[in-house]
Parts: structure tokens; C-alpha cells; sequence
């Protein structure tokens, strides 16, 4: 087969003002930026009259290091739906570049259910991603400069909590002292950088629903605080309007097209482990007024990215989904039985590809326990069985005989090797459940206290039999709910690989407790931010990344891209 990189080049796209149209978009709303790139104004959205596609989001199980095909079904679902007569639009995060240069590579699908232009969407697509990073060191600097020029508002030396970010992985930048040098250099602290997809912004971007939102809500940001404890905002420093002229052109979705043509609207950034980890809101104020069908996916597994879908996006954006495709694969079943070491760039352990149903069955918790997560918000779960070259028959057997079992709908879907021929099934299958309806529902209200909050994820969500916190982290929870914070949802950060916060937890643990270590405010996009276990928000390089094999061959062509 050929590599997901020669069959993007393989074909033509249509023009970008033709899948615009299809959208119903008109054209003095599409930015065109290249060769089949565009960006939406969002101002399209008070053209487009009133909601009408179906809503359906695109979840995961518990996934191994190597990623379950989550955008490659989600991609071919699109595509799908084109191939049975409905016109579906995609909403999808865009790539960061720290894992396309380190190990995961790219995250425009593959095999022959990708985006494109794929070297684009991978690499630096419109600059979005440059201007929040630039959006977000700018501020930086202002926090010190203000600083350095006399502190006339007295923020604490140490209180500042307002990082640095880049899109690359870069562990020796996780903390940092700043200042070092001639008294010129400035006043020195400790400090350090986060990937740019944890920036703040990147979620006051995707949770903005107009300009005039996200310039309130730059306003907002805790940067923060003086000597009295007192939270210092980015309006205080005088950074908020130059962040929303930053910022302005990056609020505009960006439009692309699949490889059989259908509509993909690109928008804000990944990683649901350390941020909220969906597309944005504007992506979806056009896409649910574009077409019969709004597609989007979440980071990750129903654990971290749908559950933030469900009480963040949602809350704030007013939509309901009708359907969640919950994507599982063989191996991740297999995987969460716990009998398996499974690393990043190594090859799949034999024994876990040899035909064994027993360990589908032994892996099935998991999965259950996502359906059951998808269904207490009151919204119709479909299993996406998604195929790789090592299954076997009976295992697709066994997993749909757990389907069954759970009493939801399920289909085998191939979009990596078909397309939109491979991915009927489950087009049918999510056609006809999201024409029941849902009953959704959030998990929780603004009123309930913060520490509830986080238990009642921890505990309806994860499996855990209690929250345990630090003692930082329940001074961090007192002082924001005192501020008057204590109405914002909860964002966890945690691994993605266990419910819990370990990763080597496989399956569906119990018995546990879920640590909280600390508590971030993220005021601005507007939720409280719990990190739990030993998560970190700068991820570091593996022993071969993906940026040895990346280079230019003699023609000018870029190899090595996946």
C-alpha cells in the first residue's frame, strides 16, 4: 500500500470556493490561503440561518502509545456519509508540531481517509498556531517588562503564573530562570514554557464564540498576583488588546477538504491530557449550519476528551450531540487486559497480534465502561470497531458480541484501506441512531462547590473510590473559590493511557484514589485546571523522532511525513 504521504499527493483537490459552496458558505466569507486552503470569517455564521445537521461526536477507548485511528475514522465517516447520500461536515484539531517531529507524526487520518493538503495541515497550516504562540510570549514579556519598569501594580516575583510556550517538545524548557545577565537583563525568576497547545489561548481561541467573546475574555486572564494575593489580569498589564489584534485572524477556522472532497474545518489544537482537547466553537457555529451531519472529535478517549466536550464545549457553546461513535480497535483491547508492553516507535509484541478472542474478552471492561461514560450524559453510544491488517474474524466477533451485550449498535469500519467504501456501515449505523435523539445532560451544575466537581469526575467518569489532594492544591481550590471562580467547570489533566492517573492501570481499575496535586485557574477560557499524578504540560523527545526521518529530497519535496 502506498504511504499515507504518496496517496495525499495522489490527488487533486477540488477548489476550496467549490467545497465552500457545498457548505452553503458564501464566498465573500471564504479567505482563500493557497492551494486548497482557506479560512471561514466567522461572520459567515449570522449568514448561514440557524442550526440544522445532526450532531455527532467521535470518542475512543483507552488507546495504546501508537493512537487507535481515532481522525482516520472520523475522517472516513465524513466520507462515508457522502458515499449514502448525506452531506456531512468535519470539525478536527490541528496538528501540533511537537508530536509530527517527535513520535506520533501527523494527525490528518491516513491511508485513504486523510485531509489534505497534508503537508499543510501538518506543518504550520495558516500560522495559527504561530500566533498564538507569539500571542502568548508577547504577554510574557509585558509581565516583566512591568515588572523590570517599576512594578507599580506589585506583582509577587514568585506569583507569576503566566508561562512561555513553543510548539515543539522540548523537556529542558519545563523550568527555566529568566533574568540572568547585567541589571539591563531584567529582574531574574523562575519560570518555563509549556507546548503551545497548553497555552491558555489556545483554549480562550476554542472556547470563544464570537471576537467580541474573545476579547472579553483575554481581559480575563490571571497572569497573577500582587502581594496581598490579589489576581493581576492581562487587561492590568495592558496585554489584552494587543493579544486580540494577534489573535484576530487565528479565530477564523481554517477549511480544507478530505481526499474524496468533503468538507473539514481545522481549528485550535490538540492534546485533551493536559488541555481541553477539542476543536472550537466557531468551527462548530459553522459546520452545524453547513450540512446534514456535524462530525467532530474529541482528544483521546470518553475519559479526558469527551468528558471535556460534554461539560466544557457543550456548556459553553449550547449544543447538544446526538450520537457518540466510541472507536475501539483489537489491540486496544487486548492492550488493556495489562499483558502487554507496548512502547512508541517499537513494533507490537507478537503475542498480542497471534489470534486470541480470550484477551478481546479479557480487555472488554474498557470498553464498557467508555459506553457507560457516553450514556451518562445521556447521549446514544455507537463501538466504531476500527480494522487493522493483524485482526482476525473472531476477534471482530468478540468485540461486537460485547456491543451486544452492552446493548449498543456497532459496525466494523476499514478507512484506512477504503475509504468511503469501507466506512458504510458505520454511516448507516450512526444515520439511524442519531435519528432517535438524545436526552443529553451535563455531569454536573455550575453551583456545585469545585472539590465536588472533581470528585464527581473522578468518580462517575474514572472509577475512583475518592480524590486525595495536596496540600497546594487544596489552598489553590480555597483561594479560587473565595475570588468567586467557583462556578467554572473542571479541565483535568491526566494521562490517557488508565481512567486513572497511572498509566500501568489498565482496563477499568477500582479501588483507587485519583491525587491532585495542583490547581491551575484558567480564567480567560474559563474553567479550574486539576493536574493529577505526574502530568506535565512540556512533553520531551523520544530516543528517535519522527524529525530524524523528515527532510527535503532533491526535487524539493518533503519526506519522511506521516
Amino acid at each position: 500500500m502506498p504511504t499515507d504521504l504518496e496517496i495525499a499527493r495522489s490527488v487533486k483537490p477540488r477548489p476550496i470556493l467549490d467545497v465552500a459552496s457545498d457548505m452553503g458558505v458564501p464566498p465573500e466569507f471564504v479567505e482563500q490561503r493557497g492551494n486548497g486552503l482557506a479560512k471561514i470569517n466567522i461572520a459567515a455564521v449570522d449568514a448561514m440561518g440557524a442550526p440544522r445537521a445532526k450532531y455527532v461526536l467521535v470518542t475512543a477507548t483507552s488507546p495504546t502509545p501508537f493512537g487507535e485511528g481515532k481522525t482516520t475514522v472520523a475522517v472516513g465517516l465524513a466520507q462515508g456519509f457522502k458515499k449514502i447520500g448525506r452531506q456531512a461536515v468535519l470539525t478536527l484539531r490541528q496538528p501540533s508540531l511537537g508530536p509530527t517531529f517527535g513520535i506520533k507524526g501527523g494527525a490528518a487520518g491516513g491511508g485513504y481517509s486523510q485531509v489534505i493538503p497534508m503537508e499543510e495541515m501538518n506543518l504550520h497550516l495558516t500560522g495559527d498556531f504561530h500566533a498564538v504562540t507569539e500571542a502568548n510570549n508577547m504577554l510574557a514579556a509585558l509581565i516583566d517588562n512591568h515588572i523590570y519598569q517599576g512594578n507599580q501594580l506589585s506583582i509577587g516575583i514568585k506569583r507569576v503564573t503566566w508561562r512561555r510556550v513553543m510548539d515543539v517538545n522540548d523537556r529542558a524548557l519545563r523550568n527555566i530562570v529568566i533574568g540572568l545577565g547585567k541589571s539591563l537583563d531584567g529582574i531574574p525568576r523562575e519560570t518555563g514554557f509549556d507546548i503551545t497547545a497548553a497555552s491558555e489561548l489556545m483554549a480562550v481561541l476554542g472556547m470563544a464564540t464570537s471576537l467580541q467573546d474573545l476579547r472579553k475574555r483575554l481581559g480575563r486572564i490571571v497572569i497573577g498576583y500582587d502581594r496581598h494575593n490579589k489576581p493581576i489580569t492581562a487587561e492590568d498589564v495592558q496585554g489584552a488588546g494587543a493579544m486580540a489584534v494577534l489573535l484576530k485572524d487565528a479565530l477564523n477556522p481554517n477549511l480544507l477538504q478530505t481526499l474524496e472532497g468533503t468538507p473539514v474545518l481545522i481549528h485550535t489544537g490538540p492534546f485533551a491530557n493536559i488541555a481541553h482537547g477539542n476543536s472550537s466553537i466557531v468551527a462548530d457555529q459553522v459546520g452545524i449550519r453547513s450540512g446534514d451531519v456535524l462530525i467532530t472529535e474529541a482528544g483521546f478517549g470518553s475519559d479526558i476528551g469527551a468528558e471535556k466536550f460534554f461539560n466544557l464545549k457543550c456548556r459553553a457553546s449550547g449544543f447538544a450531540p446526538d450520537v457518540a461513535v466510541v472507536v475501539t480497535t483489537v489491540r486496544a483491547l487486548k492492550y488493556n487486559t495489562g499483558k502487554f508492553d507496548v512502547k512508541g516507535g517499537q513494533p507490537l509484541p507478537q503475542a498480542m497480534i497471534v489470534e486470541n478472542p480470550d484477551d478481546v474478552h479479557a480487555g472488554a471492561d474498557n470498553l464498557r465502561r467508555h459506553i457507560a461514560n457516553v450514556r451518562q450524559h445521556g447521549v446514544v453510544p455507537v463501538v466504531a470497531i476500527n480494522s487493522f491488517p493483524t485482526d482476525h474474524p473472531s476477534e471482530h466477533q468478540a468485540v461486537a458480541s460485547i456491543c451486544d451485550e452492552e446493548g449498543a449498535r456497532w459496525a466494523v469500519a476499514s478507512p484506512h484501506a477504503e475509504g468511503a467504501d469501507g466506512m458504510v456501515d458505520l454511516a448507516e449505523v450512526v444515520r439511524d441512531a442519531a435519528g432517535e435523539g438524545s436526552n443529553f445532560q451535563m455531569l454536573y451544575p455550575t453551583e456545585m462547590g469545585l472539590t465536588d466537581k472533581i470528585k464527581t469526575i473522578a468518580t462517575k467518569v474514572y472509577g475512583a473510590d475518592d480524590v486525595e489532594y495536596d496540600m497546594k492544591a487544596r489552598r489553590e481550590l480555597a483561594k479560587f473559590e473565595e475570588m468567586g471562580y467557583g462556578h467554572l467547570p473542571i479541565c483535568m489533566a491526566k494521562t490517557q493511557y488508565s481512567f486513572s492517573h497511572d498509566a500501568s492501570l489498565r482496563g477499568a481499575p477500582t479501588g483507587w484514589t485519583l491525587p491532585v496535586r495542583e490547581v491551575q485557574l484558567v480564567a480567560g477560557a474559563g474553567f479550574i485546571l486539576p493536574l493529577t499524578g505526574s502530568i506535565n504540560r512540556m512533553p520531551g523527545l523520544g530516543a528517535n523522532p519522527a524529525a530524524h526521518s523528515i527532510d527535503i529530497d532533491a526535487n524539493g519535496e518533503v519526506v519522511g511525513l506521516s
